[in-house]
């Protein structure tokens, strides 16, 4: 697969992961992780790091007390957890490269959810620190019968809440486990990131280092306008014809990298 699978296509409904994608936040995760860490007397290291990244926050904390050798501590540490996160957020609200452009533009074509395995609240916040949230309609997190990912509830529910099949529906992400739940959920994905790992690539219909992808942008912003709802939101509509994109195989608009699933998973694409 390559390009052709995003820019040949008007989704149908968008569904956004926050941290690391929308939000400028995987580095206060990393630095509230390591403080709760050193204040139990661990050090972590690049390991962890990759082990953490993406992980649901109790997930993460079981990890935590795991490493520490206090596994009954893992209610505590992830409360504390949180608290740094929430701290270190509120200080440094920054939204990632290109997430209001893509944002906007998207929003003038389809329905926006948010898919996230962050407590509900602290998506909340951070998309009113960097003034994103009125864009999106719902905001799934798990509970209530939603799984965290790399299950793919969250995407499947946001999905169902805009009101489309799964496979009219577009999700972009920053981590594996993302990108491992919105394929098993249906959609297709656009992963975003600078150094993505082989996996990370292969998972993703269309990769790109940043929002702000001329390429990316370009494409979202020829999007057929959808029709407005009551609110003044874009509402489903039904598939429309679209000017024909790329061949297999061909080259992807200036700035973006386009890597056929197939040819990543057996090595024989260049990343970069």
């Amino acid at each position: 697969m390559t390009t052709h699978r995003i820019f040949d296509w008007t989704p149908q409904a968008v569904v956004f992961d926050c941290d690391g994608t929308l939000v400028d936040s995987e580095r206060h995760w990393q630095q509230a992780r390591d403080t709760v860490l050193r204040d139990h007397g661990v050090v972590p290291d690049a390991e962890f790091s990759h082990r953490s990244k993406g992980l649901h926050h109790t997930e993460c904390g079981a990890l935590m007390a795991d490493l520490a050798g206090r596994p009954d501590e893992a209610e505590e540490m992830t409360r504390q957890l949180l608290a740094a996160f929430r701290a270190l957020v509120a200080g440094d609200p920054v939204p990632m490269p290109g997430a209001q452009a893509l944002v906007t533009a998207l929003s003038r074509v389809a329905p926006l959810a948010v898919a996230s395995n962050c407590p509900a609240d602290v998506v909340e916040f951070s998309l009113e620190s960097v003034g994103l949230r009125r864009h999106f309609r719902h905001i799934v997190v798990p509970g209530a019968g939603v799984r965290p990912k790399p299950h793919p509830d969250a995407y499947a529910e946001a999905a169902r809440r805009l009101g489309v099949e799964c496979g009219r529906a577009l999700a972009v992400e920053d981590s594996v486990n993302g990108l491992k739940a919105a394929g098993a959920a249906g959609l297709r994905a656009i992963g975003v990131g600078r150094r993505p790992g082989g996996e990370a690539v292969a998972l993703a219909d269309l990769w790109v280092d940043t929002l702000d992808d001329p390429g990316l942008l370009a494409w979202a912003r020829s999007r057929p306008t959808a029709p407005r709802d009551e609110v003044g939101t874009a509402r489903p509509v039904e598939p429309r014809p679209t000017v024909p994109g790329p061949r297999q195989g061909g080259q992807a608009p200036s700035g973006t990298r386009a890597v056929p699933r197939q040819q990543a998973r057996d090595g024989s694409a260049d990343l970069r």
